[in-house]
C-alpha cells in the first residue's frame, strides 16, 4: 500500500483541522450559537452524500475503463456542474423548513450550507478523479484543502465577527480551496472520441448516493436513539462511547480509498479479502488497545467525569470496528456496480430501530445491538453471490443522451 501512507496522512490532517476548527469555534462562540453550529455542519455532512457518490462512481469508471479516461472525466465535468448546483440550490431552498425545524436565528445559515455544498461537490468529483487514476498526491491535497480551507476560512470569519452566519460565510468560503487544489484534475480533458452518455453516469451517481445515505443513516442512528430512549445523563456517557467508536470507524477508511481502484477491476474474491482483512486488523487493534488501556482511552472521551462507561469502551471500540467493515464492503459493492447491497443496509436500519425500540436497551444493549447487527450485515453482504460483471460500455449508443 504505498500510496496508502500518503492518502491516511492526509485524510488525517483533514480530521485534525476540522476538529481543530470545532475546537476554535467552541471556544469563540457561546454554546448556544455553536449548537446551532452544529447543526449546521449536520446539513452539511447529510449533503456531501451526493460528493461521496461521484466520487465512487468516477473512480469506477476510470478504473475499469482507463482507455476512455479522457471522454469520462469529461462527461463527469459535465454531470457534476448539474448536481452541485441542484444540490446547493436544494439545501439553499430548504431554508424555509429547516430553520424553524432547528431553531436558527435567521434563514441565511441554511442558504450559506447549500453555498457551501456547491464546491463540496465538486470536490468529490475531483476526489474521484484522484482516486480512480490513483494520483495519490493529489488526493492527499485535495484532502488537505477541505481541512484546511474549513480551518483557515471560518477561524478568520469568527475573528471578525463570532457568529455562526460569520463562521459559515467563512467555511463556504474557504471550501473552494480543495477546488483550486483539484482544479486541473477536471480540466483540459476534451473527448478523443466518441462523448460519454450524462444519463447512466447520473443514474449510477444517484444509486451510490442512496447506498452511502442508507449507509450514513446506519452509522450514525445510534446518537438519535440514545438521546431518545436514554436519559440525558445516559446519552451523555453514550455520546462519550461514541467518539471511540467514530475513531474506530474513521481511521481505517484509507484502505477502501486506496483500494477502491483494485476492487473495481477485480475479478476475484482476493482483493475484497485482502481489504477485509486490513480494516478487521486495525479493528481488532483497537479492541485490544482500550479493552487493556482502558483508563487511557477514558482521557480520550472525555476524562474522569464519563468514569462510569469506562469498562465498556471496548464495546464501542468493537462497534466502530464492524461498522468500518461494513464501510468497507459497501464500497466494494460501488466498485463492482452492485448497488442491490442498499436493500441489506436498510433491513440492518430496521433490525436496530426495532431491537432499540422493542426491548429495553441500556448504554451496553445499544451499543452491542449496533455491534451484533453491524456483524450480521457484514457477514451477509461479504458472502453474498457475486454478480458476474458486465464489461464497461462508456460509448453512448443514443446521440440524444449526451
Amino acid at each position: 500500500m504505498t500510496g496508502g501512507t500518503l492518502v491516511a496522512a492526509g485524510m488525517m490532517g483533514m480530521n485534525v483541522a476540522v476538529y481543530g476548527f470545532n475546537v476554535v469555534a467552541a471556544r469563540l462562540l457561546i454554546p448556544r450559537e455553536f449548537g446551532a453550529l452544529t447543526a449546521l455542519f449536520g446539513i452539511i455532512l447529510v449533503g456531501t452524500v451526493a460528493s461521496l457518490g461521484l466520487q465512487a462512481v468516477t473512480a469506477r469508471r476510470l478504473s475499469v475503463d482507463p482507455e476512455h479516461s479522457g471522454e469520462i472525466i469529461s462527461a463527469t465535468a459535465r454531470v457534476t456542474v448539474m448536481v452541485a448546483v441542484g444540490v446547493g440550490a436544494l439545501v439553499a431552498l430548504s431554508t424555509v423548513v429547516l430553520t424553524p425545524t432547528l431553531k436558527l436565528d435567521d434563514y441565511w445559515s441554511v442558504v450559506l450550507c447549500g453555498a457551501t455544498l456547491v464546491p463540496l461537490t465538486i470536490m468529490g468529483a475531483q476526489a474521484g478523479v484522484a482516486q480512480g487514476t490513483e494520483r495519490w498526491g493529489s488526493l492527499t491535497a485535495i484532502y488537505l484543502g477541505n481541512g484546511f480551507g474549513r480551518l483557515i476560512g471560518g477561524t478568520a470569519a469568527m475573528l471578525i465577527s463570532p457568529t455562526p452566519v460569520s463562521a459559515m460565510v467563512g467555511i463556504a468560503v474557504g471550501s473552494w480551496l480543495p477546488v483550486l487544489v483539484g482544479a486541473r484534475l477536471l480540466m483540459g480533458h476534451s473527448s478523443i472520441g466518441q462523448p460519454v452518455s450524462r444519463k447512466p453516469l447520473i443514474r449510477e451517481a444517484l444509486l451510490s448516493t442512496h447506498a452511502l445515505l442508507a449507509y450514513f443513516v446506519l452509522s450514525n442512528m445510534d446518537s438519535l436513539i440514545a438521546r431518545n430512549v436514554l436519559d440525558e445523563h445516559e446519552s451523555g456517557l453514550y455520546a462519550s462511547g461514541l467518539i471511540l467508536a467514530k475513531a474506530a470507524l474513521f481511521f481505517p477508511q484509507f484502505v477502501s480509498v486506496v483500494l477502491f481502484p483494485s476492487l473495481a477491476r477485480a475479478t476475484t474474491h482476493h482483493a475484497r479479502l485482502r481489504a477485509v482483512s486490513l480494516v478487521a486488523a486495525f479493528g481488532a487493534l483497537a479492541v485490544l488497545a482500550t479493552a487493556v488501556l482502558p483508563h487511557v482511552a477514558l482521557i480520550l472521551v472525555g476524562g474522569d467525569k464519563y468514569d462510569e462507561i469506562t469498562d465498556r469502551l471496548w464495546l464501542f471500540a468493537l462497534a466502530g470496528s464492524l461498522l468500518a467493515i461494513v464501510h468497507l464492503l459497501v464500497f466494494d459493492a460501488l466498485a463492482r456496480h452492485a448497488h442491490g447491497i442498499v436493500v441489506m443496509i436498510w433491513g440492518a436500519v430496521a433490525a436496530v430501530l426495532a431491537a432499540a425500540y422493542g426491548l429495553d436497551v441500556g448504554i451496553t444493549g445499544l451499543v452491542l445491538t449496533v455491534a451484533v447487527v453491524a456483524a450480521a450485515l457484514a457477514t451477509v453482504v461479504y458472502l453474498a453471490p457475486r454478480p458476474t460483471k458486465a464489461p464497461p460500455s462508456p460509448v453512448p449508443t443514443d446521440p440524444r443522451d449526451l
